[in-house]
């Protein structure tokens, strides 16, 4: 609950994506009201926002006017960020209200025109994946928190409500924490699709590629998660064996995408894993050699 109060602060979501959605569910699953979804005047956005203001029990509303909420949750791409807090400034009174926004590049300072009129806020980024039809549990999950004081203990408190797990991050920290967490997820499954195309070239339809995959990459995590990265590493760039890379680079001519992705990640290998023969491998990269 907020400082203060006795109960559950209502909680109004500025946003119905996948994020918003998400948020809103696991909110009420937790026992928080959630009583507005709060959208732009468009079709899209009211159809979305119907649709999950059903699920949860809440109105739809486009502007503060109507608003009731102790607690509002910005859940809008980072480019919107600040232009909703400007529109949704008027017409409310935010002193004693307090407002949050999840990016994870972001500041609280996106949300200074609330705080210009008494809402305390702050950013609360959970790092976690958030794709359509998907609504991943909150349980566990780690939440980045920055902004003012009485904003983030509220936003601790309600984390640890949803089974998460909150830690500070300092503004000047947020695009490099970010960065982290697109490598965790867009950039692996960028690795995943670039994986399957090297499969077709091997004759592998890409349905059985991905469903061959699968034990090999839980392994792989399973692994990493257990003994960390230096631990998990096999194959032949630890072995340093460089006749087997040099027939990978040779069939990867073909698909030069792939390859690319191969010697940067060989060189990666070369700088932050244990791997023998390092400068004989290094040799073959920086030569371009088939």
């Amino acid at each position: 609950m907020l400082p203060g109060m006795r109960q559950k602060p209502r909680v109004a979501i500025v946003g119905a994506g996948n994020l918003g959605s998400a948020l809103a569910l696991s909110l009420r699953r937790a026992g928080f009201a959630v009583d507005a979804v709060i959208a732009r005047p468009t079709e899209k956005s009211i159809g979305k926002a119907r649709r999950l203001a059903r699920q949860i029990g809440a109105q739809v509303l486009s502007d503060t006017a109507d608003l009731k909420a102790e607690l509002v949750w910005f859940c809008v791409p980072d480019s919107q960020i600040g232009r909703a807090a400007a529109t949704l400034a008027q017409g409310f009174r935010w002193k004693g209200v307090v407002a949050l926004h999840s990016s994870g590049a972001l500041t609280s300072d996106e949300l200074g025109p609330l705080r210009q009129r008494g809402a305390a806020v702050a950013s609360v980024h959970p790092l976690m994946t958030f794709v359509p039809g998907s609504r991943p549990a909150l349980d566990g999950v780690p939440f980045a928190i920055e902004g003012d004081r009485r904003a983030v203990q509220s936003a601790r408190r309600i984390v640890r409500e949803l089974g998460g797990q909150p830690f500070a991050i300092r503004k000047q920290d947020k695009a490099a924490y970010h960065t982290w967490g697109t490598f965790a997820s867009p950039l692996l499954t960028a690795l995943l699709a670039t994986t399957e195309r090297v499969a077709i070239s091997a004759g592998v339809k890409r349905k059985d590629a991905v469903r061959r995959m699968v034990p090999i990459l839980r392994q792989t995590l399973a692994n990493y998660a257990e003994r960390g990265a230096a631990r998990s590493f096999s194959g032949p760039i630890i072995r340093g064996d460089v006749d087997t890379v040099k027939r990978h680079l040779k069939v990867l001519k073909s698909i030069p995408t792939a390859r690319a992705v191969y010697a940067s990640l060989a060189r990666a290998s070369l700088e932050l894993l244990p791997v023998k023969h390092k400068n004989a491998l290094r040799r073959l990269l920086d030569s371009g050699s088939d």
